[in-house]
């Protein structure tokens, strides 16, 4: 979280968010990296308060996230959907002292527990495909109440602005990632390959129960193609398990990784068209996220070696035009 917002989420402003959803005064911060999330407890049961600061989401982009994440909910998905406060409302609000504002929401907390990609485990891969796979196969019959405004379109995203988040020095990562944006622009789209998608489904947003995948963590979701969707999980579960000089080890994971998880995408979606020439391009797209990620969210004195590595290896890939894993070849007859 940008310092400049931590100093305005007071003690105050968490409490008037715990009344407000009628919550106890025990709590437990969960992350603070985009949004302040907080484990909270009702009558003894485990909820997650999300509060969100408006220099990070309008309130009309949290109204249509929650509208989608109830719709998925109700199509028997499971994700984390939300309650309403003791005002009737799904999204609460207060000002901080600046007169910004910070604004609360309250989800169920998912059940099972946290995962890690790594060893494989093909059980798990496969639930995961199998989830989003039905995520899509929803969203194809979604459609947004005229009343609220839709949830943005990918390309709206303010950390593709290379020309902001990338420094001036670094042209040619900066016009290579124009260029790719550029790029992927121009792929054709139409409704099986297209819409609202949770755009952030790596092994942080998923709980895993040993048999079923339950997703939260709708804060990204935009309209983007769907394969998106599917090399998300793929590149952050190389990214994680593996460093940039195990090339080897990272295409061989990748490859157990996408024949288990597109196993299971396909029993409840048919694969995107394209899906395999898309794939390398979401791949570098997640690349220029992350890397402005780290530019805007860190400044230079305050990164530890461990972020320095990785933005190197973002960088190098990024220079060169490759994707963190090649996994295509592997998969080209499935």
């Amino acid at each position: 979280m940008e310092k400049s917002v931590e100093v305005l989420h007071t003690k105050e402003i968490l409490i008037h968010f715990l009344k407000s959803f009628s919550l106890e005064d025990e709590y437990k911060l969960l992350g603070d990296f985009e949004n302040f999330v907080y484990e909270v407890y009702k009558e003894g049961k485990p909820y997650i308060l999300r509060i969100t600061h408006s220099s990070h989401r309008e309130l009309e982009n949290l109204y249509a996230e929650i509208e989608w994440v109830n719709y998925l909910y109700k199509q028997g998905i499971s994700v984390s959907t939300a309650f309403e406060s003791i005002n009737g409302k799904f999204v609460e609000f207060i000002s901080a002292v600046d007169q910004s504002v910070f604004y609360g929401s309250l989800f169920s907390k998912a059940s099972g527990e946290q995962v890690k990609a790594f060893p494989v485990n093909n059980d798990l891969f496969s639930a995961w495909g199998k989830q989003i796979g039905k995520i899509h196969a929803a969203t194809k019959k979604y459609e947004s109440s005229p009343l609220i405004k839709q949830r943005p379109h990918w390309y709206e995203d303010e950390l593709l602005n290379v020309e902001k988040y990338f420094p001036e020095t670094e042209t040619v990562a900066r016009q290579n990632a124009i260029e790719l944006v550029e790029k992927i622009k121009s792929l054709p789209i139409d409704k099986d390959n297209y819409g609202l998608i949770h755009s952030d489904i790596h092994a942080g947003n998923i709980f895993y129960d040993g048999r079923s995948i339950h997703v939260f963590d709708f804060d990204d979701c935009c309209y983007h193609w769907l394969v998106s969707d599917i090399a998300i999980p793929l590149y952050y579960s190389c990214l994680s398990s593996f460093t940039a000089n195990e090339i080897n080890k990272r295409e061989e994971f990748g490859r157990l990784f996408m024949d288990a998880f597109l196993a299971g995408y396909k029993k409840e979606n048919n694969l995107p068209n394209g899906w395999e020439e898309q794939l390398p391009l979401f791949l570098m797209l997640r690349d220029i996220t992350l890397y402005s990620v780290f530019n805007k969210k860190i400044a230079p004195e305050d990164r530890n070696e461990r972020v320095i590595r990785l933005m190197d290896e973002i960088k190098t890939r990024i220079i060169q035009k490759i994707s963190i894993v090649n996994v295509i070849a592997a998969n080209k007859e499935m």
